[in-house]
């Protein structure tokens, strides 16, 4: 067989972890997601989640409006994507029921300001299993001083994820 064939046939699509991760998180009403380039990880959370109103955001503006583009038709204004840079998010505080970020670091003091209590921190890497050393160490400390505590992970394929909760809320539900 061609060697490229072989190599797509096998390779794992990147929003593989992010599907998983979603079986643990119950059935959120309002989702972010943080650095959401042209949109992808977002789209694919606004089809898993029908009842969800989905926000993505990005520091690059071409990516943003290449991400509104493939938005569609929209009357119900479910879907929407916004500039913004991933420590300094425009939103309220306590909005969101979940935030996701896929194949970037979240940052923990922003990511508890935006989430309800009780709400979940979905972290996917698309490629290279989970994150190890003193950068995931630190970043596992800084997100428990914010508050949030972590509850599940998972290698998946090539790609990794971890599902962690804001304090005020208890297990992670798993969806049906």
């Amino acid at each position: 067989m061609d060697g490229a064939y072989d190599r797509a046939v096998t390779e794992v699509p990147p929003l593989t972890p992010l599907a998983t991760a979603a079986l643990h998180v119950g059935d959120p009403e309002r989702i972010l997601q943080v650095q959401c380039g042209e949109g992808d990880g977002a789209l694919f959370l606004a089809r898993e989640f029908p009842r969800a109103s989905v926000r993505g955001v990005d520091a690059d503006e071409a990516a943003i409006r290449h991400a509104s583009a493939r938005v569609g038709l929209d009357p119900e204004g479910r879907v929407a994507f916004k500039t913004g840079k991933p420590r300094k998010l425009p939103f309220p505080e306590d909005l969101f029921d979940l935030v996701v970020l896929l194949d970037a670091p979240p940052p923990a003091r922003e990511v508890a300001r935006v989430l309800r209590p009780g709400g979940y921190l979905l972290v996917a890497r698309s490629s290279g299993g989970p994150e190890t050393g003193i950068g995931a160490r630190l970043r596992g400390w800084r997100l428990r001083r914010a508050g949030i505590e972590p509850i599940w992970s998972e290698v998946v394929a090539e790609g990794s994820y971890s599902v962690s909760r804001l304090r005020g809320g208890g297990q992670a539900p798993r969806r049906k």
